[in-house]
């Protein structure tokens, strides 16, 4: 079989002067990871690292002859769209690829639209709104909340200073993601303390979830429990050494069944295709609450999705296979 890889060819972009780089680099593994088991699975690979403009990457793509396209593509540093756009570029070329269609990929990225759906097919999502600097007055949820960028992924914007206990640190955050994302509003949401699951669903029509894990988080007094930039990328870091995983979950069978009900049901809420990663935590009332749907979640070998994959029993090649075996499937 003929396999084209693509992905981020590694250039300079806006994330090395906010010293958000490592989140991109990070790429290259999953991208080396996946060559090699192409390969071991005895394949044919052809890959194109991926430049823009965008106009640049149809022609590209119009020149892939292959069975199947791997989609490690993450979107143009400062144009997360563009993740969603050469998904619908290898619709429109009849390509099969692995992962989530560009109407998932569109919608998880937005995390408002996303949880608007959510909420209309009854799962539960934090309160938020988007607020801009100048329109605070509007602001009604509850503090303490955690401010995000609304269209954003790997944690970037994410600090210990995103989750703020009153109106001056609100409008200092609100600020501060609205000039680093061009205008755009930031998502205010109240801040869920309870304890933080990640799921990984795979499968198209009849999915699967694999084992569930538990963010565990031993961080100094005063530190907020949320998986920062610092948490996932710079190991150096307070967050970094003092967040640590759990895999399967040590938990109760009556919430590990409510945990993957409702990861399924986010998945395909979502329209997610292949694999995903649905990230939950706990309310008040120990129901689990959807934070974010990642579409086509980190394929690096220390990444959550993998480290699911292998205690379900699969090695990377194995799961390597299975999202290709998904990515061929006749829906």
């Amino acid at each position: 079989m003929q396999i084209a890889l693509i992905y981020n060819a590694p250039i300079p972009s806006l994330y090395d002067a906010r010293g958000e780089s490592k989140a991109e680099s990070g790429v290259l593994e999953a991208v080396r990871a996946v060559r090699r088991s192409i390969r071991a699975l005895g394949h044919n690979l052809i890959e194109f690292p991926l430049l823009p403009p965008l106009e640049s990457v149809r022609k590209t793509l119009a020149t892939v002859k292959a069975d199947c396209v791997f989609n490690l593509f993450e979107g143009f540093a400062g144009l997360p769209r563009t993740e969603a756009e050469v998904a619908g570029c290898l619709e429109d070329l009849g390509l099969p690829f692995t992962g989530s269609p560009s109407s998932a990929l569109l919608l998880a990225l937005d995390k408002a639209a996303a949880a608007s759906r959510l909420r209309h097919r009854g799962i539960r999502t934090a309160a938020q709104q988007l607020l801009e600097t100048g329109y605070l007055s509007n602001f009604h949820l509850k503090f303490p909340c955690i401010v995000k960028p609304q269209a954003d992924d790997a944690s970037h914007g994410l600090s210990e200073n995103s989750v703020v206990f009153d109106t001056g640190a609100l409008f200092r955050e609100v600020q501060a993601s609205v000039e680093r994302y061009d205008s755009a509003p930031a998502l205010v949401e109240e801040f869920l303390p309870g304890r933080e699951f990640n799921v990984t669903v795979f499968g198209n029509d009849v999915p699967e979830v694999l084992p569930l894990s538990e963010i565990i988080y031993t961080l100094p007094p005063g530190l907020p429990k949320i998986l920062t930039f610092a948490a996932k990328w710079e190991p150096e870091s307070s967050y970094f050494q003092n967040t640590n995983v759990k895999c399967p979950a040590d938990i109760t069978p009556e919430l590990a069944s409510d945990l993957r009900s409702t990861a399924l049901a986010a998945f395909n809420a979502i329209g997610c295709r292949g694999y995903a990663r649905v990230d939950m935590r706990l309310d008040s009332e120990g129901q689990p609450v959807v934070m974010e749907v990642n579409a086509n979640p980190d394929l690096s070998p220390d990444a959550g999705t993998v480290r699911q994959a292998k205690k379900a029993g699969l090695s990377y090649k194995g799961m390597v296979k299975r999202i290709i075996e998904f990515a061929l499937e006749k829906t």
